[in-house]
C-alpha cells in the first residue's frame, strides 16, 4: 500500500504561538482543525512532503555548511520558501531564534537555519537558479 500523506504531528505547551508563527508567519494554509474537551489540534497544508533520510555523518556535513557545527538533533524540518532572506527576516520578528543566517550551500540553495516554536530547528531553504553555463 503505498503513502499518501507524510504529516508530522507536534505536540507543544505554547498551541497558539506555535499555530501563529507556521500559519502566520511562514504562511502555511489550514487544511482543517478540530477540538477536543480542553485541546486543539490545527492541520496547516505544508506543500509537499518528502523524507529525508540521513546517516549521522551526513547530518554533520549538512550542519557544518549551514550553520558552522553541529547543531541539530535527529529532528530537523526544512521549508522550501522564495526568499529565504526575507522569510528568515520573518521568522525572526515572530520570535525564532536565528542559528545562522540565509548561507550559499555546495547544493546551490539558499538556507538559514532556526530554533522555531514548539522545539522545531527549522532550515528555511530557497532553491537558486543553476549557475550560466552549468
Amino acid at each position: 500500500m503505498p503513502v499518501h500523506e507524510l504529516r508530522l504531528v507536534v505536540t507543544t505547551p505554547d498551541y497558539d504561538e506555535a499555530l501563529r508563527f507556521y500559519r502566520d508567519v511562514l504562511g502555511l494554509t489550514e487544511r482543517a482543525a478540530f477540538s477536543s474537551p480542553g485541546g486543539r489540534v490545527t492541520i496547516p497544508e505544508a506543500g509537499r512532503a518528502t523524507l529525508e533520510i540521513t546517516d549521522p555523518a551526513h547530518a554533520a556535513y549538512i550542519d557544518e555548511v549551514e550553520v558552522g557545527r553541529r547543531v541539530a538533533g535527529h529532528i530537523r524540518v526544512a521549508f522550501q520558501v522564495p526568499d529565504s532572506e526575507a522569510a528568515t527576516g520573518a521568522a525572526a520578528q515572530a520570535g525564532a531564534e536565528v542559528v545562522a543566517p540565509p548561507t550559499r550551500t555546495p547544493w546551490n540553495s539558499l538556507n538559514a537555519r532556526l530554533e522555531g516554536p514548539a522545539g522545531l530547528q527549522l532550515t528555511l531553504f530557497e532553491e537558486l537558479p543553476a549557475p550560466a553555463g552549468g
